[in-house]
């Protein structure tokens, strides 16, 4: 990386730290000629968390091409991916300068040496699950707005603390799901909560299949490009080998998203989406289920240990059921007078009858916005609003992924008290609420 070393805290003095951020705010922010209307003092600076392949080839582009935000830094714990992402923003960049230089985005090993910076206004955090909460919440103390991957959380316990977190220092805060964003699914929740299929009784959604079973997992030299230790942060202590963390100089699918203690796999991965369509249209988004029960097969062996397939059945408090399980990615949501479904894949939205989806949607009526993600945090941020999945949301889907799961794990139906969020009569199951994480990253 030649002169251009992550600045990691073990280096850093706090008086060096401010000398030094003082230089790079003052050669960060590009003449107001460039933006027009979008002059400095009115972009959002952004510090990008976590440079993998999501970061990499989606979020960071979307900040970079809003023209009301700038990014000023990004964080990885491996140097390959670091260098990679500072030479994407550094060229977007300088592609608007008459110069075609430019050389404004800073590089952070540790993020807390990014969250100390006090000209960052909100965080992008595309880490693997495991560190979204520790993050997360240490991104609220430092007065920044949120911007967070799904699924929130690896329990249940971290995401009612990170949305009280969230919720005390009053941060604005965006789960990072796109499928609010997709007309499809807006227009499917949009006519149901309007009636249009009457009365709801059951609710179906789908993921697609993807998880499998684990390859030998033999300890390996950690590469030099790679902090390990800070990868594994909260995690439990592990030795490394590749197909625990992610293929080298590569952004193919890594193989911590089949490795529990990082990512409890498909049923929260892709269930944050579809689940989040659910409960946006059954309007239970800040609460959940009773009653829940599962069945599912994990692998018999293997670093790769996450559900290769499940069948999860749960039942609200106002009847509704909601039928999730391993199929394609759809919702369907099926009332007393029809049904209507949205599909991932095709972006198609199918109804029967099929008049429904030709129901104009009346000026007194619910009427749900539809806007991309990254712009729904943005304009979030600028207000000080609320975006269409703060943290309190983001925690309630991600949660109902993980009932199942511990449905699952037991082999019961299981009694859950959504308000309190606590099973009732099962000690065995609440044990299953929470996990350790290591010192010093304890909540």
């Amino acid at each position: 990386m030649g002169n251009r070393k992550a600045k990691t805290r073990s280096r850093l003095t706090r008086r060096g730290f401010l000398k030094g951020s003082a230089a790079v705010a003052a050669g960060t922010f590009m003449p107001a000629k460039i933006f027009g209307s979008s002059a400095p003092s009115n972009r959002i600076t952004i510090g990008m968390i976590g440079m993998g392949r999501q970061a990499y080839h989606s979020n960071v582009k979307s900040f970079l091409n809003a023209t009301d935000t700038q990014v000023v830094a990004v964080c990885d714990v491996d140097a390959w991916r670091l260098d990679n992402a500072q030479k994407a923003v550094d060229t977007h960049y300088a592609k608007k300068q008459s110069s075609g230089r430019f050389k404004g985005c800073s590089i952070y090993k540790d993020f807390r040496d990014l969250l100390d910076r006090k000209d960052i206004d909100a965080v992008m955090i595309s880490t693997p699950d495991h560190w979204h909460v520790p993050m997360a919440t240490a991104a609220a103390r430092a007065g920044k707005d949120i911007c967070c991957e799904k699924p929130l959380t690896l329990n249940i316990a971290e995401g009612r603390f990170l949305s009280d977190t969230v919720s005390r220092y009053n941060r604005v805060f965006r789960t990072d799901s796109e499928f609010r964003s997709h007309a499809c699914f807006q227009k499917a929740c949009e006519l149901v909560l309007n009636g249009r299929i009457g009365k709801v009784h059951t609710i179906r959604t789908g993921v697609p299949a993807g998880d499998v079973a684990g390859p030998p997992a033999p300890e390996m030299p950690v590469p030099e490009e790679l902090d390990y230790d800070l990868w594994l942060g909260p995690a439990p202590l592990a030795p490394y080998t590749v197909n625990r963390v992610q293929p080298r100089h590569s952004y193919n699918r890594p193989g911590w998203m089949r490795v529990p203690d990082y990512c409890e796999g498909m049923v929260t991965n892709w269930g944050a989406h579809l689940n989040d369509i659910a409960q946006w249209g059954n309007g239970t988004e800040r609460t959940g289920p009773v009653e829940v029960e599962g069945t599912g097969e994990f692998p018999r062996d293997g670093l790769w240990n996450v559900l290769l397939s499940f069948e999860i059945k749960y039942t609200y408090a106002n009847g509704v059921r909601l039928i999730y399980s391993i199929s394609q990615p759809y919702v369907r949501f099926e009332g007393t007078e029809g049904w209507i479904q949205a599909n991932y894949n095709d972006r198609s939205l199918k109804a029967k009858p099929e008049s429904i989806l030709k129901s104009a949607i009346g000026p007194d009526e619910i009427h749900l916005p539809l806007k991309g993600e990254k712009r729904d945090f943005i304009d979030a941020v600028k207000t000080r609003g609320q975006t269409l999945e703060d943290a309190e949301v983001g925690h309630r889907t991600t949660s109902l992924c993980q009932l199942g799961h511990i449905a699952i794990q037991v082999g019961r139906k299981l009694t859950w008290d959504p308000d309190a969020e606590t099973f009732m009569n099962d000690e065995t199951a609440n044990r299953l609420l929470s996990r350790p994480m290591r010192s010093p990253w304890r909540l």
